[in-house]
């Protein structure tokens, strides 16, 4: 099959639709559901960044893509008591793949809601179970277990995109794309993200342990993915700030930051046991979590609507509690794809317990930079490689 034909594409007005390839068929096969635009455009950049963890890491992948940009990505480490917790992951022996797809789907609850889904093997049961109860557009996988795939074709009544990519397949080495009628043309980023990133270390502390080298290839590669500019953090395999598109490094830094420091808070014991009601749906727990862990939190136990998810009014969580636990996180990774101009990004980035630095360098500012990192013992790397992505 040359082509297949889209509902629509970015929008409900943009038809006629399609993906299609010049030479040869397309890599990709519909086993149920019908995806659309963005829908492939989430799983083709979610699956080559899922590839990609593995490759790096050895271990099965995850992505959470929303929008043309990761919410989520991790590898198949196993997951801690209170990750088990904050995931909703029911009491069941999990694979790695099922541990990377809970991490990737539970670094940023809020923003996976509605996501696309990509792993880098092929989907068994345990990770079919743990996407069926939660609201999601669709996946990509290289193939599925029968089991898999009977518990995906269920879900939502029967309409859940399910899609198969040839995991042999190798792109074109030339990229085209049209704007206003005019075609753009580039060669595919086909760098390949490795350790060698890594040897030009420029702070004092030059010390990087085996765990900091893999998150800090996690973020860089996550970054690939990223609509630009973009900042990542990485924790214990896992990306869990992802700042995305946005036109200042610093509002970068700060918004991957606070989602960083929003998945940490979520392992508060009071966060975990927060009393919601049993029927209380996961999505709305989530948003109320959410609310409940922000400088708002007060909104959450004052307001009659959000006071209904309870069985019992919970206690505030207070800014100096919230304080206090977030100094207890260290040893964050933390990747971007240009330079840092200032060095704000690294006092804002040590907040969120940031330990480890990977940027391309080459601002005018680099010893500001440096002097910064090594104020707070960081180790910092610059890579000279570039990561934009649009």
């Amino acid at each position: 099959m040359k082509e297949l034909e889209l509902k629509y594409g970015c929008n409900p007005n943009q038809k006629p639709a399609r993906i299609f390839i010049d030479e040869g068929n397309l890599p990709v096969e519909v086993l149920n559901g019908k995806p659309g635009f963005i829908n492939f455009l989430d799983a083709l950049n979610g699956y080559q960044l899922a590839v990609e963890l593995k490759r790096a890491t050895g271990l099965p992948a995850a992505t959470s893509f929303k929008h043309v940009s990761p919410a989520g990505a991790a590898i198949g480490l196993p997951l801690t008591e209170a990750q088990k917790q904050m995931f909703f992951t029911p009491d069941i022996d999990l694979s790695p793949l099922a541990c990377a797809y809970a991490k990737a789907r539970g670094a940023d609850r809020v923003c996976s809601y509605g996501d696309w889904v990509a792993v880098s093997d092929i989907c068994d049961e345990e990770t079919a179970l743990l996407i069926a109860p939660e609201v999601s557009d669709g996946i990509i996988a290289p193939g599925y277990t029968d089991s898999a795939l009977k518990i995906l074709k269920e879900k939502r009544k029967g309409g859940y995109s399910v899609v198969k990519i040839d995991p042999d397949y190798t792109p074109r080495s030339a990229e085209l794309k049209d704007v206003y009628g005019i075609t753009f043309e580039q060669g595919r980023n086909e760098l390949k993200i490795d350790e060698t990133f890594l040897s030009n270390l420029v702070t004092k502390n030059t010390h990087l342990s085996e765990d900091a080298k893999r998150d800090l290839l996690i973020s860089l590669i996550t970054l690939k993915y990223t609509q630009s500019n973009s900042v990542c953090y990485v924790k214990d395999g896992a990306a869990i700030g992802v700042g995305a598109g946005q036109q200042s490094r610093i509002h970068c830094t700060r918004l991957a930051g606070n989602k960083a420091d929003n998945f940490s808070l979520r392992q508060h014991p009071s966060v975990l046991d927060l009393p919601f009601r049993a029927d209380v749906m996961r999505s709305a727990r989530d948003n109320a979590i959410d609310v409940y862990i922000s400088d708002d939190s007060n909104d959450v136990l004052r307001d009659g609507a959000w006071q209904e998810l309870f069985t019992i009014c919970p206690n505030e969580l207070t800014r100096e509690e919230r304080k206090k636990w977030l100094e207890k996180v260290t040893d964050v990774a933390l990747g971007s794809d240009a330079f840092f101009p200032f060095g704000d990004n690294i006092e804002r980035a040590k907040r969120s317990g940031v330990k480890y630095v990977a940027q391309p360098g080459g601002s005018i500012r680099d010893d500001n930079v440096i002097e910064t990192c090594d104020k707070y013992d960081m180790v910092m790397t610059f890579t000279g490689m570039r990561l934009f992505h649009h």
